[in-house]
């Protein structure tokens, strides 16, 4: 059963109102479906929006942030039914991973992209099982999408790769796809 979701997003004040829309529809139906949100634990951007939703909704806000972070005064610990600090983003992102039995990317920089990458990985060489699903708010992620295609038709990995990820269009396409989710198992044959 999926109960602790991570939630990879942009930490910007700055972005269009459709990705903090998205962001907050999502929060809402995971708190109403009666599950949490593991995220970056601060209180910036579609990541606090998404996270605010959730609490509001009846979930648990459990947050994850690397102490050089957090001394910037931007840490929510208030809000939290758990807060961990870390010593760095690797440790920040092993903890995320911890704590979560699934993972969805919303619209994010250069951070999420890093962390959204490392969690197909990890799932391809079968060190997790977990959904993994990208919001794709307004076609966000298209180039990244066809990218990844590129690398699947040029052979740096195979078709079953696709498989990895599931890209929803809508907060309510990923929650959907969360209820309905069985863990799947790779061969090692599969991934190379």
């Amino acid at each position: 059963m999926i109960k602790n979701v991570c939630v990879f997003a942009s930490s910007s004040n700055k972005l269009g109102e459709e990705y903090y829309k998205a962001a907050s529809e999502l929060g809402h139906l995971l708190g109403k479906n009666g599950m949490n949100i593991v995220y970056g634990g601060s209180r910036l951007g579609a990541m606090y929006a998404c996270a605010s939703a959730v609490k509001l909704s009846g979930g648990d806000i459990i947050g994850v942030m690397p102490q050089k972070i957090y001394d910037f005064g931007v840490g929510n610990p208030e809000d939290c039914a758990e807060f961990y600090l870390t010593e760095g983003m690797r440790e920040r992102k092993a903890k995320m991973d911890e704590l979560s039995d699934a993972v969805i990317a919303l619209a994010g920089g250069f951070g999420t992209l890093e962390e959204i990458s490392e969690m197909i990985v990890q799932k391809q060489l079968g060190y997790n099982s977990k959904p993994i699903i990208i919001l794709n708010t307004g076609g966000f992620y298209n180039s990244l999408l066809g990218f990844f295609n590129n690398i699947i038709d040029e052979n740096f990995a195979v078709r079953s790769a696709e498989t990895l990820y599931y890209v929803a269009s809508s907060p309510q396409e990923a929650v959907n796809y969360l209820q309905s989710y069985s863990s799947k198992n790779y061969s090692l044959s599969e991934k190379y």
